[in-house]
């Protein structure tokens, strides 16, 4: 990996759900992981909430309709702060 080339890439998370639909996610697979735990956990119909990676919109997830977690390596953030 090229030096530098970490701070140019974020953890992100791809969401698939029952549905087949999947959900790039901007945080990393343990984040997500323990968001959906909580969420199921929580009250009935709880939902974990999250911001996509590549829009920067906020989806709301049903954690009993998660089938799969997977990390996105290189994923580009929806906004960028001058560093």
């Amino acid at each position: 990996m090229p030096p530098g080339s970490e701070s140019q890439s974020v953890a992100a998370t791809a969401v698939t759900v029952v549905t087949g639909q999947r959900f790039e996610i901007a945080a990393s697979p343990e984040t997500v992981e323990t968001a959906i735990v909580g969420a199921s956990r929580g009250s009935i119909m709880q939902l974990a909430w999250f911001t996509e990676a590549a829009t920067g919109r906020s989806v709301a997830i049903n954690p009993l309709h998660v089938v799969a977690l997977e990390a996105i390596e290189g994923a580009t953030p929806a906004t960028s702060s001058p560093g």
